[in-house]
């Protein structure tokens, strides 16, 4: 399907939002420029062209049809046919430029941003485009312009549209990110492909392949290594010579124009020094540049002779020099010639912790420069995108892409560069000055509010003062996310951003409308403004709220107010409802969304379950807002719900067996026994991370399928009878929608309850059967529901909160709500951590650093202070010793963030002109071996003495702004260990960094990426030397910045994320072409709603190239799979787990396509990164090193090859254990390395390992245990015949006469099936009979599918494909 983008530049290989081709001209410069556009039909297939069909390619082949032209100088033939509207911009300066727009959903200033990509016009920055004399405005859709149809003429007055001060700004900004152009963006992949990679994924042929490649990896790769350069990480193209096109661009001394020189239209004046050693003064005026005839010293603004009169930079300085001229045309060849997603726009910034004194081109979206007026309201535009329509597959992608739009404006733009630390040094107004303390309140700037961290006022003195209050906002914000996905109409939350910058946490929330005019007391009609005292409720806001609190799992409950009266809530009391003078009814304050977790919240008189003690809980916590995550609501809820289809299914068949005397008794005794359910239901239901809703046997099938549109991820479908399954969501590791079905469906017994508890409820909800209704109500009672009709089990969220008081009427029901609060408790620490550390012993969750640690933690709803228990629990495994690289990143992550608490402290009393030297001896402190790290304090007059009024109160020492300097190594070690006895309750032996590293394993290039990630530092690339005893490592020179850490709600765009489910649902059943064409079409979407860069779109792109090399199409594969890479590049970082995974599948489909070099430097980058982010002792490595060692085999380098795969053996032996069949294929490995190399004895022992690991595990009749068998056969006769051999030399010396021995070179196709088995891909040959047998199989499936489809409403076809896929 086909349809448009958005912000994707002209040359997106297969791409084609915009297709640019222009002719070269005579070069003429007239001023008029005009356009033409004609609107033609969408594409001709039948479909709606409101969909779209952007990096994907498979479904649509004629979106192809004009591949882009980068060189800017083909020719085409203007009558061309094209399914698709055109826009031509023809030009008298002699150039045309066809543009064939994909949807007339295309904005205005989506032309705009096209034109300022291309090589040709990017120079322009100021013209607008008209049609029949009006200027059409920026942000208008194309087809919502009046008289604009097929062959309507639309004129583009590039030259006439005057300057004013802002759009020459604009221009001059715009002209100097164009000027430096060569380090705007930090993706390495094309240093390593060395261009090979062609757009279509076709190889460039250089003779013979094997001559020219160069195997040997850099020492500090090589196994056993224990060096680790940081300068690697970000590689120089050796190739690449900088062009200078301009020495000095810079605004003159003699700005601003006076006013007689205003009256003449200067704006502002620039100097400027060429290559070629000329010094020029250039007015900026609104006709354009012209030059003048100032000089440094005196002031001449005339125009002078001759001025060359130009209306963009670019055309004036091509004119006064020549090397400008030559070198800017080269400059924007060799970006142009740069990878699309080399170059576009992420939609928010990922900074590095690590860069070049010179800073990288920091690349945001054009959007924001063409917006008139001041400033913007961004609460506005926030809600009124939420109000668009969603009735329909387009409106929804409309509605998401404009939410996410905005979003990422505000939210990835707006606030990390600007605001934040504005607010902090005190640039912006404080609201209410007067009131004694500027942050008491907050700040206000740019529509947006700012408030600190810091509890100024006492308002969380009974939750634990300034913890609590810098704990407040990140709760805030999963409440926010929380809403914000069930996405009720009509009731509105705020726009939240969490920004931690310089020591001090930061909230940026939009403003409510007229909430800044009254006293918080008068706006409140709904919740409490003081924890609970006073409380007042609204009947719009209960029903607005009722609506998410079945997916939220919230119950309504009652609550007794200043005057003991009974007031009713659907939210936890802090909870506040404003109406907004804009009429919309605004929830906020939603940071006891979640039911607080009793472990860490001791309360009088209260006993924990016995698992919750055992452990050592509850502990006190540094505050009493401490909740449990929405993740672990949702898999105690599926917990329960598996354990009350037990109930019910043991009671129902029993009943059944009653009746009926002919009933099978052995059916009965197959069900589980109710007591053991817990832990059978356990063990199944640990690898749903994301587990899917609450199923329910329900008499109230109206408000559940309300409910079921109301939210996305805990979507509840009805079925026809009666009966609702659950709907599983993708979110890490599930790896299909029907994983959570499939979970139901182990349990024994469990078809036949579905089947009889279908029988319980009939359409119209009344029960048929008494003693049925009994059984659900036993069932209910026993899992803690709280209807007794039905399974539905919600939280009060106000349980356990200080100073909320319930009605006395109330106590049974407050009663069940406690012992489910310890139950969920309870089952967080007995469930969920072991269930963590299972998946990790088997692998199916492998963290390889902090980020990706916590990613495992949160998805199984373990919040990071249960990572103490954690590390214990593992402590205290028997197969620890499996667990070490688990271990290792725990320590590691639990040691940083108590280095990050400390750091967060000791920033709050450095004063600004100090930050540098404070950060660089606080990192000497943590990681240099150099015992008297001593600060360099900047000269005294530099200092300043005065008293911080502020922040008197807040920083201990902060009086004098020196404090810091004052601390030492052994100090700084001596708080982390106490930090985490504290905070995560675990004991960390240690007294100086060196001490660490002995004892855990770690490296100090490790440490320094993890608490330079968490806090923001960004650090100068170079090689630190850790270890000296005589110097310190770092300098305060070496610390380049701090940028702000970010934490933001991720809009989603659901209707991509279900084609995406589905895809891979059809891909497990192993419908591969249509779960291709799913993914293609999910890919379209997700462009639609997030632009071309994401990390949605990313995963879409590796699966997509995943399914391509196992359907055989290896180009495609690797045109995919490198689209992945550079977007995970650019959105994840360049050392991301993600990353490096996305490299080693980019190897593979290049080795495939018989792109042996360049798999090998692709293994060698990804192996460096991983030593640098994990190190070696880590079980990826050994997959890492398996690829390595056989791409090395396949290329007869054998020495090299058997040190990676025997380091990959001894990796395997200790992970998997020594029996384990990885092990069994590394000796093979290993073995048919030595039999290449003639060690036939050596390699004999390795394959008798491997087959009697074959033997032991999988029985001698097994393939593997034969082949192995046919091998050691082979490899006996070998080593005999080279004995003979030997033994004939020995006997008659230079006599002998020798049989030649058979050395066999390994080749391509059995080294790619070796890879292909290491890295999960195996195909098995089939017979003619196997092949009969499948396709019956696959047209009765489609059948089923057939009859599945035919039963379902037919509106809203697209959409539908994920309802409802079959399972056999």
């Amino acid at each position: 399907m086909v349809s448009k983008t958005d912000d994707i530049p002209a040359s997106v290989p297969n791409c084609n939002p915009v297709d640019i081709v222009d002719e070269a001209g005579d070069g003429a410069q007239d001023i008029n420029e005009t356009s033409k556009l004609r609107l033609k039909d969408s594409c001709g297939c039948e479909h709606s062209a409101d969909t779209a069909m952007v990096n994907g390619d498979g479904a649509h082949e004629h979106t192809e049809e004009a591949d882009s032209k980068q060189d800017g100088n083909s020719e085409t033939d203007g009558g061309e046919e094209s399914n698709e509207q055109e826009v031509i911009v023809i030009q008298d300066t002699g150039f045309t430029v066809k543009i064939q727009a994909p949807g007339t959903e295309e904005m205005v200033q989506e032309i705009h941003q096209v034109l300022m990509d291309r090589e040709d016009t990017c120079h322009r920055t100021c013209f607008h485009c008209s049609l029949d004399g009006n200027v059409l405005d920026n942000f208008a859709e194309l087809k919502s312009i009046e008289g604009l149809q097929e062959g309507s003429l639309l004129k583009g007055w590039k030259v006439r549209e005057p300057y004013t001060v802002r759009e020459a700004r604009i221009h001059v900004r715009h002209i100097r990110d164009l000027l430096k152009m060569d380090c705007n963006s930090l993706s390495f992949l094309s240093i390593f492909t060395d261009g090979d990679l062609g757009d279509s994924g076709k190889r460039k042929k250089k003779g013979n392949e094997l001559e020219q490649i160069d195997c040997t990896p850099p020492e500090h790769i090589l196994p056993g290594s224990k060096d680790r350069p940081l300068v690697p990480l970000q590689p120089q193209n050796k190739e690449w010579k900088p062009m200078q096109c301009l020495k000095v661009l810079t605004m003159s001394g003699w700005n601003p124009p006076p006013g007689n020189r205003k009256m003449h239209g200067d704006l502002m004046y620039l100097c400027m020094v060429t290559v070629e050693e000329r010094h020029v003064s250039v007015t900026a005026s609104t006709r354009g540049f012209y030059l003048n005839q100032s000089t440094t010293y005196t002031f001449n603004p005339k125009p002078a002779n001759p001025s060359f009169l130009s209306h963009s930079l670019v055309e004036l300085l091509s004119q006064i020099s020549p090397a400008f001229k030559k070198n800017f045309t080269a400059l924007q060849k060799t970006r142009v010639q740069k990878h699309p997603f080399e170059r576009i726009a992420t939609p928010f910034q990922v900074y590095s912790w690590d860069g070049s004194a010179k800073t990288p081109y920091t690349s945001r979206l054009g959007y924001e420069e063409h917006i008139p007026g001041q400033t913007r309201d961004w609460n506005e535009e926030l809600q009124t995108t939420r109000e668009l329509p969603r009735k329909n597959l387009p409106e929804r992608l409309l509605r998401e892409r404009a939410i996410f739009k905005v979003l990422s404006i505000v939210t990835l733009q707006q606030l990390p560069l600007e605001a934040p630390w504005q607010s902090l040094i005190g640039n912006v107004m404080a609201i209410n000055p007067w009131r004694g303390n500027a942050h008491a309140d907050g700040l206000s700037g740019n529509n947006i509010f700012f408030s600190l961290g810091f509890d100024v006022r006492d308002h969380y003195r009974e939750l634990g003062g300034d913890a609590a209050a810098h704990a407040a906002p990140t709760n805030d914000l999963n409440g926010v996310r929380a809403y914000g996905a069930v996405d009720v109409e009509g009731l509105y939350t705020l726009g939240t951003v969490v920004v931690d910058y310089r020591g001090y946490r930061v909230t940026a929330q939009s403003i409510i409308p007229g909430i800044l005019e009254r006293e918080q007391e008068q706006s409140v009609i709904y919740g409490s403004i003081d924890f609970g005292k006073t409380v007042v409720s609204h009947s719009k806001y209960l029903e607005l709220l009722e609506k998410t609190s079945r997916p939220l799992k919230v119950q309504r409950h009652n609550v007794l107010n200043e005057k003991n009266e009974s007031v009713e809530l659907c939210s936890s009391v802090e909870c506040k409802g404003i109406i907004g003078n804009d009429g919309r009814h605004y929830i906020l304050d939603l940071l006891r969304t979640f039911p607080p977790d009793l472990n860490f919240l001791p309360v009088d008189g209260e006993e924990l379950s016995p698992e919750s003690q055992r452990q050592g809980f509850p502990r006190q916590h540094r505050h009493r807002l401490a909740c449990l995550r929405q993740e672990l609501i949702e898999a105690f809820v599926e917990h329960r719900y598996l354990l009350f289809m037990k109930m019910a299914a043991l009671q129902l068949m029993q009943q059944k067996a009653n009746k009926d005397a002919k009933a099978d008794i052995p059916a009965i005794t197959e069900t589980a026994d109710p007591s053991e359910s817990n832990a059978d239901t356990t063990q199944t239901q640990t690898t749903a991370s994301d587990s899917s809703s609450a199923t329910e046997v329900s008499t109230e099938s109206n408000t559940s399928s309300q409910a079921a549109t109301a939210s996305e991820e805990n979507s509840l479908r009805p079925a026809t009878n009666g009966l609702l399954e659950p709907a599983a969501t993708l979110n890490g590791e599930c790896k299909s929608p029907l994983e959570g079905k499939e979970l139901l469906e182990s349990i024994p017994g469990l078809a036949q309850a579905k089947e009889l508890a279908g029988t319980l409820v009939a359409e119209d909800g009344s029960c048929i059967d008494p003693k049925s209704r009994e059984v659900v109500l036993n069932a209910c009672k026993a899992v803690g529901s709280i209807s007794n009709t039905s399974f539905d089990i919600r939280f009060n969220p106000d349980i356990f909160s200080p100073g909320v008081r319930f009605p006395d009427d109330s106590k049974d029901e407050i009663q069940k709500q406690k012992q489910l609060l310890k139950d969920a408790a309870a089952f967080l620490v007995s469930c969920q951590i072991p269930s963590l550390v299972k998946d990790c012993l088997d692998h199916s969750a492998l963290p390889m650093d902090g980020a990706t640690l916590t990613e495992a933690l949160r998805q199984r709803g373990i919040n990071i202070r249960y990572l103490g228990t954690v590390l214990e629990f593992v402590d205290k495994t028997p197969a620890k010793a499996q667990l070490e690289h688990f271990y290792r990143i725990g320590i590691s992550e639990l040691i940083t963030r108590c280095a990050k608490h400390i750091f967060k402290t000791y920033l709050q009393g450095v004063e600004l002109s100090a930050l540098s030297a404070a950060v660089s001896h606080f990192l000497n402190c943590l990681l240099s071996s150099f015992p008297d790290a001593v600060a360099h304090l900047p000269p005294d007059e530099l200092v300043s003495r005065r008293k911080s009024r502020k922040r008197r109160n807040r920083v201990p020492g902060s009086g004098d702004n020196t404090a810091w300097a004052s601390l030492t190594p052994s100090e700084l070690w001596k708080n982390i260990a106490s930090e985490a006895k504290s905070y995560y309750h675990f004991t960390i032996q240690c007294e100086s960094v060196d001490q660490v590293v002995e004892k855990y394993g770690f490296q100090k290039t490790t440490l320094l990426r993890e608490i330079s990630v968490k806090t923001g530092i960004q650090i100068l690339l170079k090689e630190y030397n850790f270890d000296s005893r005589h110097k310190p490592a770092f300098t305060e020179e070496d610390i380049l910045n701090i940028f702000p850490v970010v934490k933001h709600v991720n809009p989603k765009a659901s209707d991509a994320f279900h084609f995406f489910q589905s895809g891979q649902a059809k891909v497990q059943q192993g419908f591969l072409k249509e779960g291709c064409e799913l993914i293609n079409e999910a890919l379209n979407l997700f462009n639609n709603v997030y632009g071309a860069m994401h990390v949605e779109i990313c995963a879409c792109l590796r699966l997509l190239a995943r399914l391509n090399y196992i359907m055989g199409d290896h180009p495609e594969a690797l045109s995919n799979q490198q689209k992945a890479v550079l977007m995970s590049e650019r959105v994840l970082g360049i050392e991301h787990p993600n990353t490096i995974q996305e490299y080693m599948h980019l190897a593979l489909y290049c080795f495939a396509n018989g792109q042996l070099s360049t798999a090998l430097r692709l293994l060698y980058r990804a192996r460096y990164l991983m030593l640098m982010v994990s190190g070696e002792d880590h079980p990826e490595m050994a997959l890492l090193d398996s690829n390595i060692g056989l791409v090395l085999h396949g290329v007869m380098e054998y020495d090299l090859s058997l040190r990676f795969l025997e380091k990959a053996l001894a990796i395997n032996t200790k992970y998997h254990g020594p029996r384990s069949l990885k092990v069994a294929l590394s000796h093979h490995l290993v073995a048919r390395v030595y039999e290449s190399k003639a060690e036939f004895r050596s390699a004999l022992q390795h394959e008798k390992e491997g087959y009697t690991i074959y033997k032991n595990q999988m029985g001698e009749a097994h393939e593997k245990t034969k082949e192995s068998s046919e091998f050691l056969k082979y490899l006996t006769q070998q080593a005999v015949a080279l004995q003979r051999t030997m033994n004939e030399i020995y006997k008659n010396g230079s006599n002998a006469s020798i049989t030649p021995l058979k050395f066999t070179a390994p080749s391509m196709a059995s080294v790619l099936e070796q890879l292909n088995i290491i890295n999960g891909i195996i195909f098995i040959p089939l017979s003619q009979k196997d092949l009969e047998n499948l396709k019956a199989e696959v047209q009765r499936r489609q059948q089923l599918q057939e009859l599945g489809k035919s039963e379902e409403p037919t509106e809203e076809r697209p959409l539908e494909l994920e309802d409802r896929i079959p399972i056999d």
